[in-house]
């Protein structure tokens, strides 16, 4: 599951307008272009790989300030639908994590958001079958009473 930057270009994670202490607009030792100018970065677009209902089925640009959080949210849609899996499915999320993936753009020079990762983890339980009743008959007297709260006044 994901979203991941398409090879003709892709936004940058930068900070205030800047990249290692140079300006957008000056040209880093060895680039091709400053990253003001990159065409690679105006260019670059996303488009989720996944067979999920969610953003992205058609690749779209996102402005390069606005990469990270962006695709965070993307990918938190694939965490919301597994969520929305489980409960239909008599079942439990049972791990959830994103992330984040970076690369250098090869014409600028910028650090870039290049896409994102979901990973997640559902058990279900099966009412029907006898080795699910039994533990669950024997979880539920090995817990019975084991949290109580008394007052004594």
């Amino acid at each position: 599951m994901g979203i991941t930057a398409s090879s003709y270009g892709s936004p940058y994670d930068s900070s205030y307008g800047n990249y290692n202490g140079y300006n957008q607009t000056d040209k880093i030792s060895g680039q091709k272009s400053n990253p003001a100018e990159c065409e690679t970065c105006k260019r670059r677009k996303y488009q989720d790989g996944s067979n999920e209902m969610v953003s992205f089925k058609a690749a779209g640009h996102i402005d390069p300030d606005n990469a990270a959080s962006v695709v965070m949210s993307h990918e938190q849609e694939h965490v919301a639908n597994a969520y929305q899996k489980a409960d239909t499915g008599n079942g439990e999320v049972v791990r959830a994590s994103v992330r984040l993936k970076t690369s250098v753009c090869p014409e600028c020079g910028r650090t870039y958001i290049s896409g994102g990762e979901t990973n997640t983890q559902i058990r279900y339980y099966n009412e029907d079958n006898p080795y699910q009743k039994d533990l669950k008959s024997s979880d539920r007297s090995k817990y019975l009473g084991a949290n109580v709260d008394i007052d004594a006044g």
